[in-house]
């Protein structure tokens, strides 16, 4: 039995401090249960919790540690910044140094503005795109993230061009209603939207892969759609590469599909594990923001310099090590193995895989959107969470959550992964 006294007892402080108990919503286990686990320490692929279990890990801090925790070239970086100093709120060289690295590996990528998250990002390029091209509306798809801003923070309505409807209290009808709820993988939809309001639609925002209705992977007619209504309608695409920039390829998944965005949303590795975001695209649009447009954004931590020192030596890790191939081939494995551990305790399950990250959907369809994902059979997915975890594995708190592998993983981690699943399946057979 997995002895979690001290992550009780802290759980139990927290929720007399912090609403809710946790900071971000994602750490909450609600979606399987319990109480959260209080992490002590982490080091490679493991992580440590103040109970003393270790775990192998596939949350990765949701995605940027992709070399692992503690890498050692990234803390040595961190430790000379340290030094230097925390923050100037004034330009420093190794600003120049990241974005020169940015436009360097992401060819759509003209210039870049840092900012301090994926939400800052994505809202200041949705704010960009609307400054650009005087027009009010965005589609965004269901089941995509980009982040918390208002206007992202959208439901489907009822219509099949479909008006947003607020998903959250505080969220205003006015600010919803300029936003576009379009199924993902649907380009019928999409274009009979842009037949519609293609003359208000300033912005289409997407996930090249989807991580966070579970990872879901866009079709070719999907993806041509949305470059199609680009063409034909002078809308901006912004390709949200948060999660997905240097993750599944150094270039992000637009290298791999072949798109160009006009606009690209970056964060998590290109902050080495520390807290960054940035949008960059097309040098035409990026000179509108302020100061050399008229397009408003700032932030006193943007560019700061522990972030962009972090930043800078995991890129420079990605680009000496090039660990993509050993990623894809541990990838590969660890979705081979579970799926037929599953297979043989009779336990439906759907993997869907794209480079190093995955998820595992606990019914036997296809999933491509977020009404196949949503037929997942959760509670199943929250007894395989905790039999995971009794067994030394930590793997999403949530069943539309993806996990991630890092370079610091191992064969035998993944064998030992593979081997608890078969036994957790065995229980829930």
């Amino acid at each position: 039995m997995l002895n979690l006294s001290q992550s009780q007892k802290s759980f139990l402080r927290a929720c007399e401090l912090i609403p809710g108990g946790v900071n971000s919503p994602a750490r909450a286990f609600g979606a399987v249960g319990g109480n959260p686990i209080f992490i002590k320490h982490a080091e490679g692929a493991y992580l440590y919790d103040i109970d003393g279990n270790q775990y192998i890990d596939y949350v990765g801090s949701w995605g940027p540690m992709i070399l692992g925790h503690g890498h050692p070239h990234v803390v040595s970086a961190l430790q000379n910044a340290i030094f230097q100093g925390t923050s100037f709120g004034a330009p420093t060289l190794a600003e120049n140094a990241l974005a020169q690295m940015v436009v360097d590996a992401i060819p759509s990528v003209e210039m870049v503005r840092f900012v301090n998250s994926g939400t800052e990002a994505t809202m200041s390029a949705i704010r960009l795109a609307r400054g650009y091209t005087g027009r009010d509306m965005i589609v965004k798809f269901e089941g995509n993230y980009h982040g918390h801003a208002d206007s992202l923070l959208v439901a489907a309505g009822s219509a099949g061009a479909t008006l947003g409807v607020p998903n959250s209290p505080g969220v205003t009808q006015g600010t919803s209603k300029d936003t576009l709820v379009v199924p993902y993988n649907n380009p019928d939809a999409l274009r009979k939207t842009f037949e519609q309001f293609g003359s208000k639609i300033a912005a289409i925002i997407f996930e090249p892969v989807v991580g966070n209705m579970g990872c879901v992977v866009p079709t070719l007619d999907f993806r041509n759609a949305i470059f199609e209504m680009r063409d034909r309608h002078g809308t901006i695409v912004i390709c949200d590469e948060v999660m997905t920039g240097f993750r599944v390829a150094y270039s992000g998944a637009q290298s791999i599909f072949g798109l160009s965005p006009d606009l690209t949303t970056l964060g998590k590795i290109i902050g080495g594990g520390l807290p960054v975001g940035a949008y960059g695209g097309r040098r035409e649009i990026m000179q509108h923001v302020l100061p050399a447009g008229k397009v408003f954004q700032a932030g006193t931590l943007s560019g700061n310099p522990l972030a962009m020192a972090a930043g800078i030596a995991t890129l420079q890790a990605l680009q000496s090590t090039d660990p993509y191939r050993y990623l894809d081939r541990l990838a590969l494995q660890l979705a081979g193995g579970i799926s037929q551990a599953a297979q043989k305790y009779g336990v439906p399950l759907c993997v869907n895989r794209f480079g190093s990250m995955m998820t595992f959907f606990f019914q036997g369809g296809p999933v491509s959107n977020w009404t196949t994902a949503a037929q997942s059979d959760t509670v199943r997915y929250a007894n395989f969470f905790w039999g995971m975890a009794e067994r030394g594995v930590y793997f999403p708190c949530s069943q539309f959550e993806a996990l991630f592998i890092s370079s610091a993983h191992s064969e035998d981690d993944i064998r030992r992964t593979i081997h608890a699943a078969e036994e957790t399946f065995a229980t829930l057979a």
